[in-house]
């Protein structure tokens, strides 16, 4: 498969340089860590100057209040964010966005995406207790209710992983509607008490929820596009996959910069121990598997447009952003000897965001085999 190149537009360069400085001096590890106490896990502040320096609206049509521009300009912004561990509904919100562009019907879109582009939280429900990474399959339903008079659905099941669920003022979720795939719309007063409920999770960064949709009842205008459910699906896995490892390949360039700081400083036996081989050679590699990912995150942006290349470029970059930041931590970890394997160090922190992003929308292993499927097909 052809692939078109790699490119950087000037907004991404643009947006690349007012991330990296925002990141860095707003998220301080020790206001990451902070955080990661507090009952909300972000700072509403922040996130209201998050949008106000119009990120939220980044991919967002003109004609709804947003920036025009396309995911490609969300990359160097999610990627800060994972360089700087900043906790905030960005990237969900963003994929919340992205399924009304890709499914939702004029009045949903007019009602929704300018909210959005101002800084609204959201979030996406498409994750159930099965486990399963297609997102295809539902066990979720929404069927009509009788005692309604035709004009309310009812829902059952469950949803898991809802990322900051309980910021969110809008979710969208997937669900089986007469027998096929579909989306709809739900908001925390559809929810009864106690439907809504926090997840542990190993990334102690960030929040998910559990939703149950058992008895939940909503209008049929909930429900987004029928005819455009099966595309809206996939693309917004795909724009996950491509946010996620953005978020992914800044985490793994964090940690092995931090890493190599401690190489430079730390002695032993009266020598700096980034001197040893053992733990130069190491680094390197992690080095170069996370500019392997890094360039294979940029083409996926370069090319998501386009249906074929792009969803193979979405495939490589999550595989590689997955082997990458995993490495980096894990080597991180042991290079910091005892103190690497307490909750202190913040390597730690790196390696359960690696394992979490991995368990999201697909681990390495599996995107492989998608790839070995759509190339060798």
């Amino acid at each position: 498969m052809d692939f078109a190149g790699l490119g950087y537009s000037e907004a991404q360069i643009d947006l690349l340089d007012i991330a990296a400085n925002f990141c860095r001096d707003k998220s301080p590890m020790e206001r990451v860590r902070k955080l990661m106490d507090s009952p909300a896990g972000f700072d509403e502040a922040l996130w209201s100057e998050m949008a106000a320096l119009g990120w939220t609206a980044i991919a967002i049509p003109q004609e709804f209040g947003g920036a025009g521009l396309s995911l490609a300009e969300v990359v160097p912004v999610a990627e800060q964010m994972g360089r700087r561990m900043l906790a905030s509904p960005f990237i969900a919100s963003a994929l919340v966005a992205q399924a009304l562009i890709a499914g939702g019907n004029g009045a949903q879109k007019a009602a929704w995406l300018p909210q959005l582009a101002q800084g609204m939280p959201a979030s996406i429900a498409l994750f159930e207790p099965h486990g399963d990474w297609d997102l295809a399959h539902i066990t979720a339903t929404a069927k009509a209710d009788v005692d309604g008079g035709g004009e309310q659905i009812r829902l059952s099941g469950e949803k898991q992983f809802v990322q900051w669920g309980e910021a969110a003022q809008l979710m969208i979720a997937s669900v089986l509607w007469e027998g096929s795939p579909a989306l709809l719309l739900l908001t925390p007063g559809d929810l009864p008490a106690g439907a809504l409920r926090r997840e542990a999770i190993v990334d102690e960064t960030k929040r998910s929820a559990a939703i149950t949709l058992d008895g939940v009842t909503l209008p049929r205008t909930a429900l987004l596009d029928q005819d455009k459910a099966a595309a809206a699906l996939s693309h917004i896995d795909r724009a996950a996959l491509l946010l996620q490892s953005a978020e992914m390949c800044g985490g793994a360039q964090r940690v092995i910069d931090t890493t190599a700081d401690y190489l430079q400083t730390r002695k032993q036996f009266g020598a700096v121990i980034g001197g040893y081989q053992a733990l130069k050679h190491p680094t390197v590699n992690a080095y170069i598997e996370y500019e392997k990912a890094r360039s294979l995150l940029y083409s996926a942006a370069y090319n998501f447009a386009d249906q074929g290349a792009g969803k193979v470029a979405v495939h490589m970059a999550k595989a590689a952003a997955d082997r990458a930041y995993s490495y980096a931590a894990d080597r991180a970890i042991q290079f910091h000897g005892g103190f690497g394997f307490t909750h202190d160090c913040d390597a730690g922190l790196h390696r359960r965001a690696a394992i979490f992003h991995a368990s999201q929308h697909g681990d390495a292993a599996w995107h492989r085999a998608k790839l070995a499927d759509l190339l060798l097909a």
